[in-house]
C-alpha cells in the first residue's frame, strides 16, 4: 500500500525519465560552483547558485574597487578589496551548503504539486555509509525471496520505523541507488 504522500507526486505527464532528465539538467554541481568561485570577483558563482543580488554584490564590489584604485585616495581601494576577500572566503563554505539546499529544494519542487508537503520520512539522500550499506542488505534481502517465490514484508528489525511502528520502506531514489550499488559489486566480483 502507497502512503499518501508518496501519490502526491507529481510527475507533470512527461513520466519519470523526463522528470529525471530535467532534474539533471537542473541540479547544482559543486565542482562548476567551486570552478566559478575562482573568479569570486565577478560572482560567477552566486549566479551559478541561483543567488542573483550576492553575485551583484560582487560585481559592485569590483567596480568600486577599480574605481578607487583609478581615481580614488590612495588606500581607499583596500575597502572594497577586504570585503571582496572576506566575502569569497566565507563563500568556499558557503557553497557546499547552497548546493545541498538548492538541490533538496529542486527535488521538493519538481516532485510535489503545490502546497503539498514531502513524506515525512523524506531524507533527500543517506545520511552515511553504513545507513546506505544495511538498506543495500536489507534490500538484497527482500528481491531474493521475492526471486525464490517469497514475497512478503521483512520484519522490523532495529533499522528505521514509521509512526506507526512499521519497517520504513525504502524510497524510489534509495531503490535505485541499491541497484546501482548491487549492479557494481556484482562487476566487481565478475573481474
Amino acid at each position: 500500500m502507497m502512503r499518501k504522500a508518496w501519490k502526491e507526486l507529481d510527475l507533470e505527464g512527461g513520466g519519470l525519465q523526463s522528470l529525471n532528465a530535467r532534474l539533471a539538467r537542473e541540479m547544482r554541481r559543486r565542482p562548476v560552483a567551486y570552478g566559478a568561485w575562482i573568479l569570486f570577483p565577478l560572482g560567477l558563482h552566486r549566479f551559478y547558485l541561483r543567488e542573483p543580488v550576492g553575485g551583484g554584490l560582487y560585481v559592485l564590489l569590483t567596480a568600486a574597487a577599480l574605481a578607487l584604485l583609478v581615481g580614488g585616495p590612495a588606500w581607499w581601494w583596500a575597502v572594497p578589496v577586504a570585503a571582496l576577500a572576506i566575502g569569497g572566503g566565507a563563500d568556499l563554505i558557503w557553497i557546499d551548503r547552497r548546493v545541498t539546499g538548492y538541490n533538496k529544494e529542486l527535488r521538493k519542487r519538481l516532485f510535489l504539486r503545490k502546497g503539498h508537503r514531502p513524506p515525512q520520512d523524506y531524507r533527500g539522500r543517506y545520511t552515511s555509509d553504513a545507513d546506505a550499506e544495511r538498506e543495500l542488505d536489507d534490500y538484497r534481502a527482500i528481491k531474493e525471496r521475492e526471486r525464490a517465490g517469497h514475497p512478503g514484508a521483512v520484519a522490523a528489525d532495529d533499522g528505521e520505523q514509521d509512526t506507526q511502528g512499521r519497517r520504513r520502506a525504502p524510497s524510489f531514489n534509495e531503490q535505485e541507488a541499491m541497484l546501482r550499488q548491487m549492479r557494481r559489486g556484482n562487476t566487481d566480483r565478475d573481474r
